[in-house]
Parts: structure tokens; C-alpha cells; sequence
């Protein structure tokens, strides 16, 4: 395969663009336009990106947009790319869990930063430069283990998806709700009202046996990491299992 043979957007992504098209030289250059677009998603969600408003926000025609991208999918990758940024450096004298715990924590952030990320359709997997760093840092963080390639790849996608549900899962949270120990304790009073032992009685029980303050649950730090705990405590069991 040539560079030519690329989509467009990938060919301006890896500085590979092939043969210049007919018109005026462009004005912009395809970052300016993926930060056009997560400005307007970062202030009203991915619904409020089009071609029409990112080509507004740059002060030029719709049709004009359409010299640097093809289709707002390919808006999409752009987007992507710059949102997520370059990943953290990986310790290379780190263990693999520790490696791949802080991959998960910074991929967490980077969606906090810009929930709207997981509503991006996935179409195929990452070709884009930044992207394809990501992958290769979360890999790496298996490279002195017993895992084959397949099983690592596998593993590193396991993770991507805990930390995307987990993202999706409280995203639409209100921040008082996450952060709050009030915001906890009153929804601990409004279950025990309604949970009517005859028709919740794992609820109801599980709320006689367990202080109220044991209810505080911090969704920003501990159970994030508790999941990711049990996630890799997974693959720990698969790389002895390997060895």
C-alpha cells in the first residue's frame, strides 16, 4: 500500500498528503479545525459539532471545510487525536501492573477531560499517529511478561474497555453526586425508604448490615481503582497461568 492509498485525513495526520487539490492554498491546517470542533463539543456535547458550525467557528464556508476533511467521520478522527493528546512516558523499570495502571488512569483522565469522546463512533480500530502511540504504550506495559502478542493485545483491550464503560457509567454524573459524602448519605435515606424488604430483601440487607458511612462511595478514585484491581488480578491469573 502508497501513502495515496490512505484515507485523506490519515495522509494529513502523518504529514503524508498526496498530490495538492485544485484551488486556493489551504488557509488552515487540519489541527486547526480539530480544535475548532473540540471547542464546540467541550462547551455543548458532540451533538453540537457539524461541518457547518466547525467551519463557522473558523470563519469560512462549509464547502470550504470540506478541502481538509472529507466527512464529519473523518472530523471524528481528528478530534480524537488531539483530545487524547500524546500518552504519559512508560517507566521502563515499572512492573506491568504498575505500567499499565497508570496507562488506565491517564486514559480515564483524558475522557474526563472530554466526555463526549465516548459517544465517537468506533468504525475501526486507531491508525492515527497519537493513537497508535497509545496502543504501542499499553502494550509495552506487557512486553516482559509471559503473554503472547495476542494475549497482550487482548489484555490492553480489556483494560480500554473497563476504563471506557467506567467513564460512560459515571460521565453524566453531577459532580456533587461524585464528590459529595451529603450527596452519599441522602441517597443512602432515599433507598432505605424505598427498598421494601419483601420485594428488595439483598438491598434492604445489604443496608442493616453496613453503617451508612460505609455507603460513601468515591466513584473519581476508589472504585475506579477497585475495578481495575479486579481487572488485572484477571490477568495476573493468565500470566501465571502462561509462565
Amino acid at each position: 500500500m502508497t501513502a495515496e492509498e490512505l484515507p485523506r485525513v490519515l495522509q494529513q495526520l502523518w504529514g503524508l498528503e498526496g498530490p495538492a487539490r485544485p484551488g486556493p492554498k489551504p488557509t488552515f491546517h487540519i489541527s486547526d479545525i480539530g480544535a475548532a470542533a473540540i471547542k464546540l463539543a467541550d462547551t455543548a456535547g458532540l451533538g453540537a459539532v457539524s461541518m457547518s458550525k466547525v467551519a463557522a467557528e473558523l470563519g469560512f464556508t462549509t464547502m470550504s471545510l470540506y478541502r481538509y476533511v472529507d466527512s464529519k467521520d473523518d472530523l471524528y478522527v481528528v478530534m480524537l487525536e488531539q483530545a487524547f493528546g500524546p500518552p504519559a512516558p512508560v517507566d521502563p523499570e515499572a512492573g506491568w501492573r504498575e505500567r499499565i495502571t497508570a496507562w488506565a488512569v491517564a486514559f480515564r483522565d483524558a475522557i474526563r477531560r472530554h466526555p463526549w469522546v465516548l459517544q465517537v463512533p468506533v468504525l475501526e480500530p486507531p491508525l492515527s499517529p497519537l493513537q497508535l502511540e497509545w496502543m504501542e504504550h499499553g502494550l509495552r506495559a506487557f512486553e516482559d511478561t509471559s503473554l503472547s502478542p495476542g494475549d497482550a493485545l487482548s489484555a490492553m483491550l480489556l483494560v480500554n474497555i473497563y476504563v471506557r464503560g467506567a467513564g460512560a457509567l459515571t460521565g453524566g454524573m453531577k459532580p456533587d453526586v461524585q464528590e459529595s459524602p451529603e450527596a452519599n448519605q441522602l441517597y443512602v435515606q432515599r433507598l432505605s425508604m424505598l427498598a421494601d424488604p419483601d420485594r428488595y430483601p439483598t438491598i434492604a440487607g445489604n443496608l442493616r448490615s453496613r453503617p451508612a458511612e460505609d455507603f460513601d462511595v468515591d466513584y473519581d478514585a476508589g472504585e475506579f481503582i477497585f475495578g481495575l484491581d479486579t481487572v488485572l488480578d484477571g490477568i495476573e491469573t493468565l500470566i501465571a497461568r502462561r509462565t
